[in-house]
């Protein structure tokens, strides 16, 4: 088969082929003219790169794990990989939380504002002036500061 007909019935396109082939996880037959053709097998192998990929598998562990797929068998070594995997992905996933947990906390922040959070809602910039002098003079002073915001 060529590329074109196992890009159609896999549902990729020959850009991921020729990427699969260039990380080693597809390996196509060249015809004289240099033509890449491929067995039927090929488009069950790029369906199961497809969902390895989609699992949050990088290539280079896809690679690794192909020959243990391919034999039917299952090895120390394989579920190494796999745990390897699962693991990274479970640390990732536990970032990703952690940063979701402080967008919400920002967001209820913005919506719900203390002066704790929000320097504004502090010591007003300027304080307010008083009509105050002591010979008698009118004179413009800034009145003591209070603890608490004016609105």
């Amino acid at each position: 088969m060529r590329i074109g007909d196992i890009a159609r019935q896999a549902g990729v396109s020959t850009r991921a082929l020729r990427y699969y082939e260039e990380r080693g996880l597809l390996a196509p037959d060249r015809t004289h003219s240099g033509q890449r053709t491929y067995p039927g097998s090929a488009v069950e192998r790029v369906r199961l790169i497809q969902q390895l990929l989609t699992a949050g598998l990088p290539s280079r562990t896809i690679r690794k794990l192909l020959p243990f797929i391919e034999a039917g068998q299952g090895s120390p070594d394989a579920f190494e990989l796999l745990a390897a995997e699962r693991d990274r992905i479970t640390a990732t996933m536990a970032d990703l939380a952690a940063t979701r947990d402080a967008l919400d906390r920002m967001i209820e922040i913005a919506h719900h504002p203390t002066p704790e959070h929000c320097p504004a809602l502090r010591e007003p910039p300027w304080a307010p002036y008083t009509d105050v002098a002591d010979d008698g003079a009118a004179a413009l002073e800034p009145a003591a500061p209070t603890s608490e915001p004016s609105n």
